[in-house]
């Protein structure tokens, strides 16, 4: 399916980011992220991919409730083998009806409740996880500039194509 293939190629890249850098680096503080580490982005974007595992067995869906998982953020081993569970889970998806909740009221943890499904929600990891690819690269760029990213990470499939499309012209 096209779908997990795309969410599998992205967590590749991840993977392939986190074998190449140093464990020092996963957890050094760079100024471009405001002083956030590549570890606090990955471990931020791989939770939204566990609340969706999490909400596949339950059948509702809170990216709120998250674990903020320090082991994941601290120990790229851990983030690795985050990544396995989740390609695992990704392989395995089938589209099912799902509810999601959502809260954007600051004061108080109300939460009003949406009708989605699975692959929607795939397809909502999918480009959540590109877009902090998208910040992890800034991170990179200052902290582990050793490492050489593919042109492609951190960037969504439609700004790929038309930027092909603009060259080709």
């Amino acid at each position: 399916m096209e779908l997990t293939l795309a969410c599998t190629n992205i967590l590749k890249q991840l993977s392939d980011l986190l074998n190449a850098i140093r464990h020092e680096d996963f957890m050094r503080p760079a100024s471009t992220l405001s002083n956030s580490t590549v570890g606090q982005h990955v471990r931020h974007t791989l939770e939204f991919f566990l609340c969706l595992e999490k909400g596949l067995d339950e059948g509702t869906i809170n990216y709120d409730k998250r674990m903020h998982d320090k082991l994941i953020e601290n120990d790229k081993l851990v983030a690795l083998s985050t990544i396995e569970r989740i390609r695992s889970v990704v392989k395995d998806m089938y589209e099912k009806p799902l509810l999601l909740e959502v809260g954007y009221d600051v004061a108080n943890d109300n939460f009003v409740t949406v009708e989605t499904t699975a692959m929607r929600e795939l397809v909502y990891n999918i480009e959540h996880a590109v877009h902090h690819m998208a910040i992890i690269k800034i991170g990179v760029r200052e902290i582990a500039n050793y490492i050489e990213l593919p042109l492609d990470f951190g960037i969504a499939a439609s700004t790929i194509r038309y930027q092909e499309s603009v060259s080709t012209h």
